[in-house]
Order: structure tokens, then sequence, then C-alpha cells
């Protein structure tokens, strides 16, 4: 596991998934940071600020590739991205997603897309859903494949969800997430994503399972939480879930200086001769 001195970064070892299985908040006192990052430079920043474990979430699809969900990306959009991230040798734990029809057919093609992501750098693979997924992470499982599991807010589910909408708000919800959350803990996920869930409900869990819970949307309670690399940093202009807090507006500061070298270009201050190769 890394070494980690708070306010000073200390060069150590790569974290390792049993590191993150052991980092249950009620023992270990500190929680788990996961930022989401889907290129080198991305993931070069991320890894810099020391989180735990960068995410190559399948929200490329609306960050990075301008779709409106996350049906559109293809394992080939997944393994691209793990790639571009793996090449900047994070010492963060690099887990990337499983996205949407790769994981739901057979077990056979789960593997098959699962194993694309562990060669393309990945240390370990992220899915959606709970009791329905049971055969393809225990595969997964039995494959030596860590998984990191995800209920609530499932994205991959918005159609059927009708919307990207908090979940589990009902006792009867609530109880069924719970039960899933506990099963996918008994057959060997190593963490698990609750997302846009009750503060009550996440507790729950994070207070039956074993195994570390990392929130967006889903309160104080978890072991850890997990923002995207672009709403931290401001990139868009779109409204922010309530969950989100922008630590800078990197979309202004960006926009502004692209807008001031267009306006030198166009009245001739830029180039100038110091910015000029000469015979």
């Amino acid at each position: 596991m890394r070494e980690r001195t708070f306010g000073l970064v200390t060069v150590g070892l790569h974290t390792s998934v049993p590191d993150v299985q052991s980092r249950k908040k009620s023992s270990a006192g500190v929680p788990l940071v996961m930022v989401t990052a889907y290129d080198t430079p991305g993931a070069l920043i991320v890894d810099k600020a020391n989180v735990d474990i960068i995410l190559v979430g399948d929200s490329l699809g609306m960050v990075v590739l301008g779709y409106d969900d996350t049906l559109s990306v293809t394992i080939e959009d997944m393994v691209h991205h793990t790639r571009a991230v793996a090449r900047a040798k994070p010492r963060a734990l690099l887990v990337a997603d499983l996205p949407w029809m790769t994981y739901h057919l057979s077990k056979r093609d789960t593997l098959r897309n699962a194993s694309q992501l562990i060669r393309a750098g990945a240390q370990a693979v992220k899915l959606e859903g709970g009791a329905k997924r049971r055969r393809m992470i225990e595969a997964l499982v039995d494959a030596e494949i860590p998984v990191m599991g995800h209920l609530g807010l499932t994205p991959q589910s918005v159609n059927v969800m009708g919307g990207f909408k908090v979940q589990a708000r009902d006792s009867d919800q609530a109880q069924t997430l719970i039960e899933e959350a506990e099963l996918l803990a008994q057959i060997g996920c190593f963490s698990l994503v609750l997302e846009g869930i009750p503060s009550q409900v996440s507790e729950e869990v994070t207070n039956r399972i074993p195994i570390p819970t990392i929130g967006i949307g889903a309160g104080i309670h978890c072991d850890g939480q997990v923002l995207v690399f672009h709403d931290i940093l401001g990139f868009q202009e779109k409204g922010d879930a309530k969950f989100v807090r922008r630590y800078a507006d990197i979309g202004k500061i960006a926009t502004k200086a692209i807008e001031d070298f267009a306006r030198d270009v166009q009245s001739g201050r830029y180039p100038q001769e110091k910015e000029s190769y000469g015979l």
C-alpha cells in the first residue's frame, strides 16, 4: 500500500485490491478517495493528488464523447481510454467500467470483455447491478479478476429508472438494495459503489457489509467518495447534480485563454520575434 503523509505526498508502492478491501472507515479511519480519469494527462493530474483509486468510467460517454448517457459506450471505447490512463503508470488502483451489454448475455462474453480491460492495464473491473449479475460476478471472481460492484442509481439502467433519479427511497426498495449489497460482498466483490441513494440507506449498507462502500450522491456515511474529474474541475457549464462540489472552474479559464490567443492572432500580437525561429 502507498505510504501517505497528509499535507505531503510520500512516494510508496502501488495501491492494491487488498489495500482497498481493508479500508473500512470504521477501522482505517481515513475515507477512500476515487476520481475518474479518461486519458494520460488526466490520470497524471489525479495520481499526483494522491487519490486511492482511479476509475476509467463509462461516464466518458457523457463528459468526453458527448453522448446523453452511457449506453453508447463500447468495450472498444473503454479499452482505448483504459490504455491511455494506464500509460500514466499511476500508483492509485486502476479500475475500469464494463459498459452496457458487455456482461449481460453470458459468462463467456463477460470474461472476454473483462480480460480486455485487464490487458489494457486495469487492475479491476466495475459493473452495475445486484442479484441479476450474480453469475457474471462469480465467473469473474473465479477467474481472479477483481470486481467492484455498483448499486443504487445505476446509469446503464437509465431507461428502466425513467431518468437519473434517486433510488431506494421507500422501505421495500431500501431493503432490496441492502440485501443485494450483502450478496455482492458475499460472492466476492472487493468494494461497492453506492450512487444516488438516501444517506440512511448507505449508512445501513456500510455498517452491514465487510467491504468498503464508495459513495456518489449517497451521503456522508460511506467508507469513501468518488466524483467525476470534469465535475470537480468545472469543465462544463451544464447544471451540476446536487452532490457535486466544484473545486475549480477550468471551463471558463480555458475558454478565456483561447479567446486571448484568438484575439492576439487577429490583432497581430502573436507570434512575435521571441516566438519565432531565425536562420
